[in-house]
């Protein structure tokens, strides 16, 4: 099955220029949902994490049922604000201003393998935040992974040489 044959493209979304690619279209397939899963599980546990991060909100999407499936735990990855009790923040760049992520301090173990979802990769900006937050905490990122890349604009040159899969990558 050819994921992409499931991800809708919307253009001008959420601006004017944007391409957009929305995965929901895919979601609401339920084989090709499950052929997503099953790949992502193969691909992510080749890193034997211990733990799947994902990044809010739609990384929540993949990485919740992955960990299910994996028999691993979940943790959230979030904007600030939106998390209860004691978190650790990281403050990062974006093209134009600044954003912090956060996570609970105690939702990751010292030197636990932690791989990091999302539903898409873009400029990696976010992603590598992540990935600096969960290391920030004691994590052992050990991986990333997402439903979609775009490839062009060169995001997995941010990760540092973490690994990275996607099952679908868009070249333009």
């Amino acid at each position: 099955m050819d994921i992409k044959d499931h991800i809708r493209s919307i253009p001008d979304f959420p601006k004017p220029g944007i391409l957009f690619y929305d995965i929901s279209t895919m979601l609401a397939h339920p084989d090709a949902w499950a052929v997503a899963m099953s790949r992502m599980a193969k691909s992510v546990s080749v890193h034997q994490p211990d733990i799947l991060a994902g990044i809010e909100s739609r990384g929540f999407l993949v990485a919740a049922p992955l960990a299910l499936k994996l028999g691993l735990g979940f943790t959230m990855v979030r904007k600030k604000g939106k998390l209860p009790g004691e978190t650790i923040a990281h403050e990062y760049d974006l093209e134009y201003g600044s954003d912090i992520l956060e996570i609970q301090h105690d939702a990751i173990e010292k030197g636990q393998r932690v791989v990091v979802l999302d539903d898409l990769l873009a400029t990696g900006g976010t992603m590598a935040a992540s990935i600096e937050l969960l290391n920030k905490v004691g994590g052992n990122v050990v991986g990333a992974s997402c439903i979609v890349e775009l490839s062009f604009l060169n995001g997995r040159d941010k990760l540092n040489g973490i690994p990275f899969d996607a099952l679908a990558s868009y070249d333009d």
